[in-house]
């Protein structure tokens, strides 16, 4: 079985180096609101990181490598400018949108 996850992780991480494939998955994770969508956000993000390598990301964005692994864990709370200083350094950006009107 670990097999198999170690396969579905690879491909996911290759997956996610696609800028398009990262910013749908992100978006997707940030549609969640139950229990525990902050944490698979933060998952989703390092998920995200670690595909264009966690060292590359600390040095662009000029967080200690140690304080990005901390505000990506799964207790993590990032402050918005870390938030945006991980996104800038993967190409990536935050951004706000309506949402959808209820029909």
């Amino acid at each position: 079985m670990a097999k198999k996850t170690r396969e579905y992780e690879a491909d996911l991480i290759e997956q996610l180096k696609d800028a398009e494939f990262a910013v749908e998955y992100l978006n997707a994770s940030l549609e969640d609101s139950d229990d525990g969508a902050d944490e698979r956000f933060l998952m989703a993000l390092r998920q995200v990181a670690k595909a264009h390598g966690m060292t590359n990301i600390s040095e662009k964005s000029g967080m200690a490598r140690q304080a990005m692994y901390r505000a990506l864990s799964e207790s993590g709370n990032p402050e918005l400018s870390s938030l945006k200083a991980v996104l800038d350094a993967m190409g990536l950006c935050l951004a706000v949108g309506q949402k959808p009107k209820a029909s």
